[in-house]
């Protein structure tokens, strides 16, 4: 497929990336696809559970960003592709995959897609969601409570431990590849509307 546009939306867990691609998505009802990099978290079936809790999920190498970029590759062609799916309450794959149909327009949303290089360069435009770190670890700790099951102890050690210091080392320093910085993520309505005009012309 020719003149596929490739946006990467980029920023801190809990910047509001996700909720901006979902506003995103919503907008063009099924005619634009979209990838996550938190799909494609290493599988971890051969690992004991306690250890399984105990991986540094922020760091670049808890990712199979080959395949990521894989499937880029034969989105970028035309070709569909089946992603993988994450079961966040068994810190491992799913069984189940998800089935993404090529399309003029891919939006990737992850944590670290502007820290490898090889997957940067894929991206025809790279947003980074920047967020203040207090609002950053209130959403975490109301979404992996809420949604993830996790306790607050866990959250709040997993933040400190690895999240806090992953994203000083590898997230923010991401931030200077942004073509476009947005503040507050999902409630910046004037960015959101930017973004979907350019994906407006693109369509066309």
């Amino acid at each position: 497929m020719k003149d596929v546009l490739v946006i990467g939306i980029a920023g801190g867990s809990g910047s509001g990336k996700t909720t901006l691609a979902k506003n995103i998505l919503n907008h063009f009802e099924g005619r634009i696809s979209i990838l996550r990099h938190d799909d494609y978290y290493k599988r971890q079936d051969d690992i004991p559970m306690e250890e399984r809790v105990n991986t540094n999920y922020d760091h670049p190498h808890a990712f199979d960003t080959d395949l990521l970029i894989s499937h880029i590759d034969e989105l970028k062609a035309g070709r569909d592709v089946c992603s993988p799916t994450y079961d966040y309450s068994r810190h491992t794959r799913s069984t189940e995959i998800r089935y993404v149909k090529a399309s003029k327009v891919v939006v990737l949303e992850g944590i670290l897609i502007l820290e490898n290089p090889e997957l940067r360069d894929r991206l025809d435009m790279k947003i980074f969601v920047d967020t203040d770190a207090d609002v950053r670890i209130l959403r975490r700790i109301l979404r992996d409570v809420k949604e993830r099951g996790r306790s607050l102890d866990s959250v709040i050690g997993q933040y400190l431990s690895t999240v806090k210091p992953m994203h000083e080392a590898f997230v923010e320093p991401s931030k200077r590849y942004a073509d476009i910085i947005v503040p507050v993520g999902g409630e910046n309505s004037v960015a959101c509307g930017m973004i979907v005009d350019r994906i407006e012309k693109h369509l066309m």
